[in-house]
């Protein structure tokens, strides 16, 4: 942890990424994970879509500060392209230029790909989880294929080793990290499985956060042959992660699959001024931005940011 520590310090130059997602729908999920709130075998989240005005409002809300490297937009394994593609547009014009947008939607082909990357779609998130086909009714080699998709689409291919468990074995961590490595990630991570009561998988227990620092440490260093590799995630953002490898944590609001909330700011999703914080904390110098530029994270800006984003939000 600590080599890679180190290692990815100078490897970035101390700087980090804050990311945003909206989960912009929920409903009865036929990919059916395990470990997911929104499996349509268990679920108990009400069927729920943001309307253009909540989500341009999120967006908005992420981006006020012109910090956010890139804002994700969330949807079920199942999705509407069309509606989509409206949103992303809608969302494009409404973020700064600076902040790319970046999709964690189901399968896709390359036409929709393309017209993704048309629509102003920078990157995609897209995994292989482990043991899928088995804790999962998607198909691998149909995860694999999108992974393909994604690169052929001339978009940044967002991947992670997860949701990890106690009962994964050293070797599934290797294969599913490597298969990243592979194929080439923009971003690499390590995410556990979180606990979450009357889920399927859910008395398999919780790994914890120094198990999973400990992950990031090794995904950061096997990463370091790759090229393409511009940063290292770790889920849910912690800062025993963000001392092992990691720059970069995610911010969430709206749906989220491991949250029983139906707005998960309310709940388990971090807001901007606690990201902030967290990587202030874990001390890193400088956020990067979606166009390269720099913003120094010190406790000026961390102050001024945090007064902003409480004055607007009236709270």
């Amino acid at each position: 942890m600590a080599v890679a520590d180190t290692v990815s310090r100078r490897r970035f130059g101390h700087e980090a990424m804050l990311l945003g997602q909206i989960g912009i729908e929920t409903a009865p999920c036929p990919g059916d994970c395990g470990f997911c709130v929104f499996g349509e075998s268990h679920t108990q989240i009400p069927k729920n879509t943001l309307s253009m005005e909540e989500i341009l409002a999120r967006a908005e809300a992420f981006t006020r500060r012109g910090d956010l490297y890139a804002l994700f937009l969330m949807t079920m394994h199942d999705f509407t392209n069309e509606r989509l593609l409206e949103i992303i547009q809608a969302v494009r014009k409404c973020i700064p230029p600076e902040t790319q947008i970046v999709v964690n939607i189901g399968d896709f082909d390359i036409a929709q790909g393309q017209q993704l990357r048309s629509a102003g779609v920078h990157g995609a998130y897209h995994v292989c989880r482990l043991r899928e086909g088995t804790d999962t009714s998607l198909s691998p080699e149909d995860r694999k294929k999108t992974f393909r998709t994604i690169r052929d689409a001339g978009l940044d291919f967002y991947y992670c080793c997860e949701p990890i468990g106690p009962e994964h074995t050293p070797e599934e961590l290797v294969e599913q990290i490597f298969l990243g490595v592979g194929y080439g990630c923009f971003q690499h991570a390590a995410m556990r499985r979180v606990f979450v009561s009357g889920m399927p998988l859910s008395d398999r227990g919780q790994i914890t956060e120094l198990r999973l620092a400990q992950i990031v440490a090794v995904v950061t260093l096997a990463t370091l042959g790759c090229q393409e590799t511009q940063n290292i995630a770790v889920h849910e953002p912690n800062l025993l992660g963000l001392t092992a490898g990691a720059n970069v944590v995610y911010t969430e609001t709206g749906a989220n699959p491991r949250d029983t909330e139906v707005d998960t700011s309310s709940n388990r999703g971090l807001d901007m001024p606690a990201a902030r914080k967290m990587l202030y904390e874990a001390g890193f110098t400088a956020l990067r931005l979606g166009n390269g530029r720099k913003i120094a994270l010190d406790l000026p800006y961390l102050v001024e940011s945090a007064v902003d984003d409480v004055g607007r939000d009236g709270v």
